[in-house]
């Protein structure tokens, strides 16, 4: 069975995509800790950072930097920060997310219920950033949609 995040890669599952490659794609969480917080996954179900080849594991913190850096130019944040923890969807996952201090990086300050118009604004915020910083060839041409050009 795939897992949750497959079926949004496939497209079986709405989702909020940032960035698209034949490695990862990058898509918003549906339970954010801050606005902006993205998600970079492997199109490959990995179920653990510890399982992947460190090929992958590459790629991913190159992407997870590249989001990152856009999330800081359009949050205006003094750092952009990446957690991996996974123990809630067996697919490894990084979250890379606008950061103001440390006290906020907790999984306890998620945020539920955020309106799906607010879920759409915040993507679109990093898909422009990333445009911005000349990334535009691997944002999809649709927010719902891992397909590019």
């Amino acid at each position: 069975m795939s897992t949750v995040f497959t079926q949004i890669i496939e497209g079986a599952i709405p989702g909020r995509f940032v960035w698209a490659d034949e490695t990862c794609v990058v898509f918003g969480t549906i339970a954010p800790i801050t606005d902006g917080h993205m998600l970079v996954v492997p199109r490959a179900e990995i179920p653990e950072y510890t399982a992947a080849d460190d090929a992958t594991i590459a790629h991913l913190a190159v992407v997870a930097k590249t989001v990152g850096q856009a999330q800081q130019a359009a949050y205006d944040a003094p750092r952009a920060a990446v957690l991996v923890a996974g123990f809630e969807i067996a697919h490894l996952h990084l979250h890379v997310l606008p950061a103001w201090d440390e006290a906020s990086l907790r999984f306890d300050k998620v945020r539920q219920d955020v309106p799906g118009a607010e879920l759409d604004a915040a993507a679109e915020t990093v898909r422009q950033a990333l445009r911005d910083a000349g990334h535009g060839e691997h944002v999809p041409l649709r927010l719902g949609s891992p397909a590019l050009g």
